[in-house]
């Protein structure tokens, strides 16, 4: 059996991560992030230890960098639109623009 010691790479919420038991010999673990988006991407699950695939990581940013521009924009569609250019840690800021 493997033991996993170490600190999480960031903040979780208490009361909504759950386990389960698979098969008597496989724990299932999910724990819900606090900072749920693209600008917080978790690089690791522990601190410098259990690092995401560098292509993996890639992936999540732009899903959640996606994600982020439907929420700010919801009357554009967005179906089949894919993310390129400055999209780490959540893409370019346009909040503080006037409309």
């Amino acid at each position: 059996m493997e033991e996993m010691k170490g600190k999480l790479f960031d903040s979780t919420t208490d009361d909504e991560g759950t386990w389960t038991l698979e098969d008597r010999k496989m724990v299932h673990i999910v724990l819900t992030k606090i900072k749920r988006d693209a600008a917080n991407c978790w690089t690791s699950l522990l601190e410098s230890e259990y690092a995401a695939d560098p292509w993996v990581q890639d992936q999540m940013q732009r899903k959640l960098t996606l994600e982020r521009f439907q929420k700010e924009n919801p009357g554009f569609d967005f179906s089949g639109a894919e993310i390129s250019g400055n999209y780490t840690k959540g893409g370019p800021d346009f909040s503080n623009l006037e409309k």
